[in-house]
């Protein structure tokens, strides 16, 4: 039993301390940022995660970049009784560029954003901390300007978030969905 607790414990510290670390890409273009993107892959330790992975699908983000800077976001989900699950948050930028901070007032925490690696008009990957309460959790985001992605980018995604401590088993490739209609 204490041999599994240890390795929890190390997961979590190696994942929180791992993500410290990344910083976002060097030549981040805030205006190629902006538009409509795919959410194909979704990874993060947190517990929510583990019974709400299998129900997840495809959503849209919208990113907008603002006059000021700052990134505009918001997320539509079409969920299975054809209603709309949808979030907005306005990312704030920092002294880095393509790093954000933003505090959600839906889940209570604070975020710290890196868009780490894009081929704006292709992808973007996206590593974000959450932190509530003073307990931190990673969540990655992989994005596709369209509904499908390489097997390559796949893989890419997938090491990177395994690189940042999260385990294999809490990576998703969400299967697509329709989309809500815009209001």
């Amino acid at each position: 039993m204490t041999t599994v607790v240890l390795k929890m414990l190390c997961v979590l510290l190696c994942a929180v301390f791992a993500s410290a670390d990344v910083m976002p890409m060097t030549d981040f273009d805030l205006e190629k940022m902006g538009g409509k993107w795919y959410l194909i892959g979704f990874a993060t330790n947190a517990k929510w995660f583990v019974s709400h992975k299998a129900d997840m699908k495809m959503g849209t983000a919208m990113l907008m970049p603002t006059v000021d800077g700052d990134l505009d976001m918001s997320y539509t989900n079409l969920k299975g009784d054809g209603s709309c699950w949808r979030m907005t948050h306005l990312a704030k930028k920092t002294e880095t560029p393509g790093r954000f901070v933003f505090y959600s007032q839906r889940w209570g925490n604070d975020n710290d954003m890196r868009v780490v690696d894009a081929r704006f008009d292709e992808y973007a990957l996206v590593h974000t901390i959450k932190t509530k309460g003073g307990v931190s959790e990673v969540l990655n985001k992989l994005y596709s300007r369209t509904t499908e992605t390489s097997d390559d980018l796949k893989e890419k995604f997938r090491q990177f978030s395994m690189d940042t401590g999260i385990l294999e088993e809490n990576i998703a490739m969400l299967p697509q969905n329709g989309e809500c209609s815009v209001e």
